[in-house]
């Protein structure tokens, strides 16, 4: 049995090579560039245009969140310069098993923006987690394609669409 992957679903390269990374940039675009934006999108409360106009957050946040576009576009550029670069089966399991890890995490971010919506007497984690018709442009993005990024790995990691050549016994 090969430890190359020969024989994998063209969904699996374009959404690892290149689908994700693009998301990735784009959160650390928003992140880095349009600080005060990206976390007026976290909140629960309805979205005010003229947030685009204030200030910007205190430093400690603006660092916290410069950090989280280094580290979004870390991931961008591991995602693809790795996988990019090899046809190892154990190569792009192990990384896409990482990955996998960190999406429960990145899911687990969002728990705060539960505890406030149940504040406002919403429904919480159900909103958050599973009532995909509410959500916000945010929300798909941290939730609805975490989702399906986690999906994507758990998919590749049991060997669907990957062919026998590279199914790991």
């Amino acid at each position: 049995m090969s430890d190359t992957i020969q024989d994998m679903h063209i969904l699996y390269r374009y959404f690892f090579l290149y689908i994700e990374p693009l998301s990735a940039l784009v959160g650390a675009w928003y992140a880095f560039f349009l600080p005060a934006h990206y976390l007026a999108l976290l909140s629960a409360a309805p979205y005010n245009p003229s947030i685009a106009l204030t200030p910007g957050p205190p430093a400690p946040t603006t660092i916290a969140l410069f950090q989280l576009a280094n580290l979004y576009l870390f991931f961008a550029l591991v995602e693809h310069l790795v996988l990019g670069a090899t046809s190892s089966r154990r190569v792009w399991r192990r990384l896409l098993f990482c990955m996998l890890l960190a999406d429960f995490g990145h899911l687990a971010t969002m728990r705060p923006l539960a505890r406030e919506k149940a504040d406002l007497g919403r429904a919480g984690l159900a909103e958050v987690y599973l009532h995909f018709w509410k959500w916000s442009a945010m929300e798909w993005g941290s939730v609805g394609f975490v989702y399906a990024g986690a999906l994507m790995r758990t998919s590749f990691l049991l060997g669907i669409g990957v062919g026998t050549k590279s199914r790991v016994q």
